[in-house]
């Protein structure tokens, strides 16, 4: 798979695993909520760290974004996307992904009695905010993609 097809596929999954979590809001599945729109906002996140030249598996992005960041590569606006992309994924990165399946072991609480209503439309906002941003920063390097934000800040 090439970067830019790899980078596509990255945004569906975080688009589909989106979608997944609006339909668990409508269904009240709260862990199940939160657990897709980490998974989206990884993906997310990958989507544009395929394009920084990163690959492989890994559920830390924040870190891989920052390292992008010091490369110095892309211009303010694009680095701004990724800095704030870069929180999201702090937000919603490995821990949640960690109690979303395996809840707290050492409180003894399950997964479904760690969240609640709050946290999944918290969780879900920051994937839609995470994939727009995602989506944004693939339109600079991929103009004929089918994406709906226009690009803003590459040279």
């Amino acid at each position: 798979m090439t970067s830019l097809n790899d980078a596509r596929y990255r945004l569906k999954l975080a688009q589909g695993f989106l979608a997944e979590a609006r339909q668990d809001l409508e269904l009240k599945r709260w862990r199940s909520a939160v657990d897709n729109a980490q998974l989206s906002v990884e993906n997310s996140a990958k989507a544009v760290l395929v394009l920084a030249g990163f690959t492989g598996k890994t559920h830390n992005t924040g870190d891989l974004l920052r390292e992008a960041l010091d490369r110095e590569e892309f211009t303010e606006e694009i680095r701004r996307k990724m800095e704030l992309l870069a929180q999201y994924t702090d937000e919603l990165g490995f821990e949640v992904h960690v109690r979303t399946d395996y809840g707290d072991e050492t409180e003894g609480k399950t997964p479904w009695e760690l969240f609640d209503e709050d946290d999944a439309r918290e969780a879900v906002e920051i994937a839609e905010r995470s994939s727009q941003i995602a989506e944004a920063i693939l339109k600079c390097f991929i103009p004929d993609a089918l994406i709906s934000l226009e690009c803003s800040g590459y040279p």
